[in-house]
């Protein structure tokens, strides 16, 4: 029995920012490519090839591309993972009086992520752990990431958390899968998603964007670093970093306005008509989209680590690193400034009166931001806060495994899809039952794909903008 034969190569640039990792795999007429960041698990393709000879020849072929590029031969392992860029905030206790917290969670770890719906609120820490709540704090679920969540984001009704391990987890079924592989030498600091368009803004300043099949489109080198900020609109993205924010249209990347801001941006918001940038200086800028104008600007005390505001910006809010959290009207005037009782603000988001924002500690918290209650806070006067605790659920893991059930099986209503490799190597996932577009591709979980396998989806919707169908709900592969 033949041996198979491995090659395995490292690019690690000492003060640069590529450091990955490509292994190749031949076995008889098999040739599996292994890639990713040095000290993860990678991303896997495997192809099959007539002869042996064809299988060696591909994988000379690729092997010769990347040592073109600058990869070496290395032993695994040798080379460590390199520290993830976090957020990292000294966070002092608020001389302010105490916001009306109606409830808090504690997930057990900074949180970044945080999405509002209109049935849940979701949080995301850097363990990884992602729950759901109903509205009245109440936790309804519980996932596991592989790693620490930097941020979450909705598109439609989908739901995407993006990791420090440079993939974007789609967490609209039963279990975590992958949406979005970034590209491996990206030190991702925030993500953004529309219309299946994600928007990557990195460590360098630098801004990213890919399709619906995780396919590059463009990206673009800003003038500043330490990107926090990346809003996505059909009209483009807005870019947010240490000189100020740009803006870039969607199909070409060209740059379509730059503002300058008082201090770095450290956050972004955005509403139909404008985009909101909170600053290290203690400002929120308020921008047109259409031209990057400035319409409004609100003062804090503090470094502003996050912003958002009521539907098209009637109220602006704000929260500092030191554990305060503020209320503006839409001309500047400051309408008041309270203290979160739990650390300082990472994120936030409004809803229907209530301001939430995940804080350093790790809570998500819920303040009841009406006037009446925001009057009585000042006065002292503040309600009961009901602290939750998810102890007794269980982590339901990311992973790549999937149930199989006899083609006999497929009920009325679900629909097949059939995984496709393409001459390129790309593996495309297309619709086989009646009734649908075969052309059209299926934004489909990217680590479960295997050429030539058939998929029993639950849903199938089409996007916003018509060009592709996405996969929705559960999934099951046929036998």
């Amino acid at each position: 029995m033949a041996v198979a034969a491995t090659t395995y190569l490292e690019l690690s640039e000492t003060g640069g920012s590529a450091h990955k990792f490509y292994e190749v795999v031949v076995d008889g007429t098999t040739v599996t490519i292994t890639f990713g960041r040095i000290g993860e698990r990678g991303s896997t393709r495997t192809s099959t090839f007539a002869d042996v000879a064809k299988a060696v020849t591909a994988a000379e072929k690729k092997i010769g591309e990347k040592v073109r590029k600058g990869y070496a031969p290395a032993v695994k392992g040798q080379r460590q993972r390199r520290p993830i860029t976090r957020r990292e905030i000294t966070s002092v206790r608020s001389s302010a009086r105490q916001a009306p917290v109606l409830w808090r969670f504690h997930s057990g770890a900074p949180a970044f992520g945080i999405f509002i719906g209109e049935d849940e609120a979701w949080v995301g820490n850097q363990r990884g752990d992602v729950f759901t709540l109903a509205h009245d704090g109440q936790v309804t679920g519980r996932y596991g990431l592989p790693d620490g969540v930097k941020c979450i984001v909705a598109d439609d009704f989908w739901i995407y958390a993006g990791c420090d391990d440079g993939r974007v987890y789609d967490l609209g079924g039963k279990v975590p899968r992958v949406a979005y592989e970034i590209a491996s030498d990206v030190d991702i600091y925030w993500l953004d998603i529309d219309d299946g368009v994600l928007g990557v803004s990195d460590r360098q300043g630098g801004i990213t964007i890919v399709d619906h099949e995780d396919e590059f489109q463009w990206s673009r080198r800003s003038g500043g670093d330490s990107a926090w900020m990346v809003r996505c609109a059909p009209e483009g993205v807005f870019h947010g970093h240490s000189r100020g924010v740009t803006h870039y249209a969607a199909r070409t990347g060209e740059p379509v306005w730059h503002a300058e801001t008082t201090g770095s941006v450290l956050f972004g918001w955005q509403e139909p008509s404008e985009v909101f940038a909170g600053t290290s200086r203690g400002w929120v800028h308020r921008l047109s989209r259409a031209d990057g104008a400035e319409t409004g600007r609100y003062r804090c005390d503090a470094a502003v680590f996050s912003c958002a505001t009521s539907p098209d910006g009637g109220y602006v809010f704000a929260g500092d690193n030191h554990s305060s959290v503020y209320c503006f009207a839409a001309d500047g005037t400051r309408l008041w400034k309270l203290g979160t009782g739990c650390g300082s603000a990472y994120s936030m988001q409004y809803r229907d009166e209530r301001l939430y924002i995940v804080t350093t500690d790790g809570s998500l918290a819920c303040i009841d931001a009406s006037p009446a209650a925001i009057h009585a806070a000042e006065q002292g006067d503040l309600p009961r806060r009901n602290d939750i605790k998810a102890d007794h659920w269980q982590r339901v893991e990311a992973t790549t495994e999937v149930e199989t059930v006899v083609a006999s099986a497929v009920p009325a209503g679900g629909v097949v899809v059939e995984c496709v490799q393409e001459s390129g190597g790309r593996l495309r996932v297309h619709v086989v039952s009646e009734g649908y577009d075969r052309a059209r591709a299926v934004q489909f979980p990217k680590d479960i794909r295997v050429p030539g396998a058939r998929y029993l989806v639950t849903e199938i919707h089409t996007s916003a903008s018509g060009g592709f169908y996405r996969a929705r709900g559960e999934i099951k592969r046929l036998l």
